[in-house]
């Protein structure tokens, strides 16, 4: 049987999401090649309540409804193909070796494992009618195989898909002013497109620029004095587009790119709580993934106890409300008379952050646990969305009913799950998603580009940025 294309899949393919299998088949115009060792390494990832784990479970449903369609030995390989009894048919021919090459002594698992599976792409690329392309997450993976003859694909998107720029420049006559807010942003701006969130009007022949938002195509001018009447104060336009966008009733899905060191966690936060004192929302709930930046994806089971494993996950919400009380404290004195100025000890820092966990209804969660849950009448942060699957995030935000408003926060500067890439993430998913009119949902992204953290961070993202390389 001639095939199109023949695919031998790397592990973290089919982890990254198991329904990837049936996206590269093709409707079984390409030949899917699994190693033995591909099995093996996601029959070890069955038990848990990571995403990969119910990757590794999903796949292993998969290969329930299959048949054994041939088995034949060509010297020292085996090779047995099934066909997957649904209704794209997808053939599957897995792989296996009497002995290889690959030695274990002194190499980690996860490279003795590599080389097992590019031995078995090593056999394919001759053994098929075609070159094989080795699929892979793992840039080092692919780097050996490139070195092996071997062709190489990661499910990368085009450069095309990765750019997002929602804000857009547009000069207006000074006579023009008075007559922006509620018209026509097509008026000012013929080329108008749904992802054009925000505007800065440069009025002609001046130094004066107009912040706006777009609302059902009509242009909506930003109230500063009421964006600026918050715990953490916007230090610049794009958080102050951000912060607009948190307070607007209008909005309930937010999607922020953003820099390390850009305020994004922490302007979410003095949002929410702005809006809980409001009585809109009745609780704060912050999600964030467990993945951390350890090789295939290698969870922290060597942690002691539940408490100490998850805790790690959310440093970021904790360092954030402890800005927020300092930051609180620090501002209610500049308003008083007092000549001297004192700091608020740790001890107390953190009773003052445990009281606003209570009276805040500040709630974490992990994304293990949130299935079957219904998330209601909650503000929701979602951080780390560049670590996130597209599966992840779905599963997520379908726990989320309609009286919440939802916050996804990531940094495509900054991914650590292996088994994903920022043409894959779920993050960039939701870039996406922005280039067409939503009618279920009221859509806002923006990029927070400067980096407010210091010079230190500044210089980090500026030198390690795959951006500018």
């Amino acid at each position: 049987m001639t095939f199109e294309k023949y695919y031998v899949l790397d592990t973290n393919i089919l982890l990254e999401d198991a329904t990837n299998i049936f996206k590269l088949s093709d409707n079984n115009n390409n030949l899917l090649i699994l190693p033995e060792t591909v099995l093996d390494e996601i029959d070890s990832k069955k038990s848990g309540f990571d995403e990969i784990n119910f990757q590794a479970r999903e796949f292993a449903r998969t290969l329930e409804n299959a048949t054994i369609e041939s088995s034949i030995s060509i010297e020292e390989h085996k090779i047995v193909r099934l066909k997957v009894l649904d209704k794209t048919g997808a053939m599957i021919d897995i792989i296996s070796k009497d002995e290889y090459v690959a030695n274990s002594k002194n190499v980690a698992i996860n490279i003795f494992n590599d080389r097992k599976i590019l031995e078995i792409a090593s056999f394919a690329n001759v053994y098929y009618e075609k070159p094989v392309v080795f699929l892979s997450l793992d840039i080092m993976a692919r780097t050996r195989a490139l070195s092996m003859d071997i062709q190489t694909d990661a499910l990368f998107g085009t450069k095309s898909d990765f750019n997002f720029e929602f804000h857009k420049e547009v000069v207006v006559p000074f006579e023009e002013i008075e007559f922006l807010e509620n018209s026509d942003i097509t008026q000012y701006d013929p080329d108008y497109q749904c992802y054009n969130f925000t505007y800065s009007f440069k009025v002609k022949s001046s130094d004066q620029i107009i912040l706006a938002g777009v609302q059902n195509g009509k242009v909506r001018l930003l109230d500063e004095g009421e964006i600026r009447d918050q715990i953490i104060t916007p230090l610049n336009m794009e958080q102050l587009f951000f912060c607009n966008a948190i307070l607007q009733h209008y909005y309930n899905v937010l999607i922020v790119e953003a820099k390390a060191g850009s305020g994004k966690t922490l302007l979410a936060l003095s949002g929410a709580l702005k809006l809980i004192r409001r009585k809109e929302f009745q609780r704060i709930i912050y999600i964030r993934n467990s993945i951390e930046s350890l090789d295939k994806g290698e969870d922290i089971g060597y942690l002691p106890g539940y408490e100490e494993k998850f805790k790690i996950y959310n440093h970021p919400l904790m360092d954030s409300l402890d800005y927020i009380i300092r930051s609180d404290h620090k501002k209610r004195h500049s308003n008083k008379k007092e000549s001297t100025y004192e700091p608020l000890e740790d001890a107390e820092v953190t009773t003052r952050i445990e009281q606003l966990i209570a009276n805040y209804n500040i709630e974490t969660m992990w994304v293990g646990e949130m299935r079957g849950r219904t998330l209601s009448n909650a503000f929701v942060i979602i951080d780390e969305a560049q670590n996130m699957s597209n599966k992840t995030m779905q599963m997520v935000l379908s726990r989320i009913d309609s009286s919440c408003k939802v916050i996804v926060l990531g940094s495509n500067m900054q991914i650590d799950n292996f088994y994903v890439n920022k043409y894959t993430n779920a993050l960039t998913t939701l870039l996406k998603s922005t280039q067409q009119e939503s009618d279920l949902v009221k859509l806002f992204a923006v990029k927070l580009k400067k980096v407010l953290r210091g010079p230190i961070t500044e210089w980090a993202e500026s030198i390690f940025s795959t951006e500018n390389k």
